[in-house]
């Protein structure tokens, strides 16, 4: 059986280490590199970085940072954010990364992710798939939780896997930075729609939702909220996953 996996996000925006709260209000968090270096010492599973601002304002991801950050360390790196090319995963991938992740793009560019999932193999491409629920309907948004795209969450889930992604990032808008807990239905229905692992993220604010969120199909649990304002840790969780029977790396 594989292994459950803990997953740190970093925020980038601007080049600096920030913390959203539903996609908005964002607060200075620091200096990416170290809280890296903090997250390798502790050995988490991997590491996810998202430059937040890339898509928005039309650039490219901050390849320096991410140089810098897998120079370092020794986690497995995915990353995301204004990406829309072959050409951008190559670069990402060339600059140290394991994993891509898509959002923007993978929604308004026809083909891509068949493209990349051909030339640089399923297991590279992450599809996050950002949602937030309106009017008792939780719907697909991308260019940073601006934009809504009319694509339901599951059916959208079923569609990148189909055409090659080899994982889902799922993120709950509604939930992001709350620390309220993870939005558990919106986790099982994607989960168990799919046969690739889906990464829950959103809303963690105690230890025990990281487990809930395992109990509902994620293969991972990404976070950042419990780790920047809290005493909780990589490590504080592991523990606490192993004594609750959670199969993780011990």
């Amino acid at each position: 059986m594989l292994k459950k996996r803990i997953i740190p996000s970093l925020l980038l925006k601007d080049g600096r280490m920030v913390k959203s709260r539903q996609f908005g209000q964002y607060r200075d968090t620091g200096y990416p590199l170290t809280a890296a270096r903090i997250y390798n010492a502790q050995r988490a599973d991997e590491l996810m970085v998202l430059d937040i601002s890339a898509s928005t304002e039309g650039r490219s991801t901050l390849f320096e940072v991410i140089e810098q950050i897998a120079d370092e360390c020794f986690m497995p790196l995915c990353v995301g954010g204004g990406i829309r090319t072959l050409e951008d995963i190559r670069q990402i991938l060339k600059g140290g990364a394991d994993k891509v992740s898509m959002c923007t793009a993978a929604v308004e560019e026809e083909g891509l992710i068949e493209k990349a999932a051909e030339r640089f193999g399923s297991s590279t491409i992450v599809i996050a798939i950002d949602v937030k629920e309106s009017d008792g309907r939780k719907e697909v948004y991308i260019r940073g939780g601006r934009t809504p795209t009319g694509k339901d969450p599951v059916e959208w889930a079923k569609s990148v896997e189909e055409k090659g992604a080899g994982e889902i990032y799922l993120m709950s808008i509604d939930r992001d930075g709350t620390m309220h807990g993870l939005d558990i239905p919106l986790i099982e229905s994607v989960a168990h729609a799919v046969c690739i692992p889906v990464i829950a993220a959103g809303g963690v604010g105690h230890l025990e939702d990281f487990k809930k969120g395992f109990d509902a199909g994620a293969s991972a649990v990404s976070a950042a909220s419990i780790f920047h304002f809290t005493d909780q840790s990589v490590i504080k969780t592991r523990k606490y996953l192993v004594n609750n029977g959670v199969n993780v790396r011990p």
